[in-house]
């Protein structure tokens, strides 16, 4: 399956992509809290590169079918 964000690309806040995981007050939280997708500080911008925020939504992935038992 494709990821969710281009591999290739760099996403700022503001970037209507990042609401698919968080609004910016939620991201923000995240940050302080050491949680959430990996992220560049760069002075006072956050870049979040597309390839480590399909590597965090691959992490949180839930199959509802990996525990069935037959």
């Amino acid at each position: 399956m494709p990821g969710l964000f281009e591999n290739n690309r760099n996403y700022v806040l503001g970037d209507p992509e990042l609401d698919l995981i968080g609004d910016r007050d939620k991201l923000a939280q995240w940050r302080h809290k050491n949680m959430g997708p990996a992220f560049y500080k760069l002075g006072r911008k956050v870049i979040y590169r597309g390839v480590d925020l399909n590597a965090w939504a691959e992490a949180c992935r839930v199959d509802p079918n990996a525990n069935d038992v037959i």
